[in-house]
């Protein structure tokens, strides 16, 4: 389910209006957010650390309104939920785009999201389909071999593209903190750094629950 915005009284109306006319309207942070106690807790109950800092993240987005929104015939919506659409790795070093229903648990999660990478890792080309392609997601994607410190897309300015992007990286100890490089890109039109910075610090939050 979504709401339309009335843009009219949003205090964002000239916002979103300015920055809509950008060629390339999207902008991108990059840090490092903590995860020890979020890998001890995986550890200890033998989950999959990426699934589960993936659910975290996910957990986080549907936690800020302005990771909801999207925009569909210039027109500003907000989503009731939003999902993961993460890219999957096959053995061939090619990938696939999936689609993760988001869940009120990670117990329920987990196994939607072990059928769905099967799937991805068991066929061929991008698997692009409906639920890929859908606007209310969040993308996601993870480089574990580079611990970087900036991040692009590739992007088609001529499509109007409004879905946030999260990509992870190589994670790294340094004394007893865990630090996982962690992309957001989003776009200016619908959020502005403040929005970015607290769903840093949701996830954050979210990754040092016992």
């Amino acid at each position: 389910m979504k709401k339309e915005l009335a843009l009219e009284t949003w205090n964002r109306r000239e916002h979103f209006q300015f920055f809509s006319q950008f060629e390339e309207p999207f902008f991108s942070l990059v840090v490092n957010v903590d995860c020890a106690k979020a890998y001890k807790n995986a550890k200890t109950q033998n989950l999959p650390f990426y699934l589960y800092y993936l659910y975290l993240s996910l957990t986080a987005a549907n936690k800020m309104e302005a990771f909801r929104y999207r925009i569909e015939a210039d027109k500003v919506v907000c989503y009731d939920a939003v999902h993961a659409s993460p890219t999957v790795l096959r053995d061939d070093h090619t990938f696939g785009f999936s689609f993760l229903p988001y869940q009120p648990t990670f117990a329920a999660f987990l196994p939607l999201a072990h059928q769905e990478i099967q799937t991805v890792k068991a066929g061929s080309g991008l698997g692009l389909t409906e639920n890929t392609s859908r606007v209310d997601v969040i993308h996601f994607s993870s480089i574990p071999w580079i611990t970087f410190t900036a991040l692009t897309h590739a992007r088609s300015f001529t499509y109007k593209d409004s879905v946030p992007k999260i990509s992870f990286g190589k994670y790294f100890w340094e004394q007893d903190k865990l630090w996982l490089p962690v992309s957001v890109t989003v776009h200016h039109g619908l959020m502005d750094g403040y929005h970015v910075g607290e769903y840093l610090a949701t996830f954050q939050e979210l990754l040092n629950q016992e």
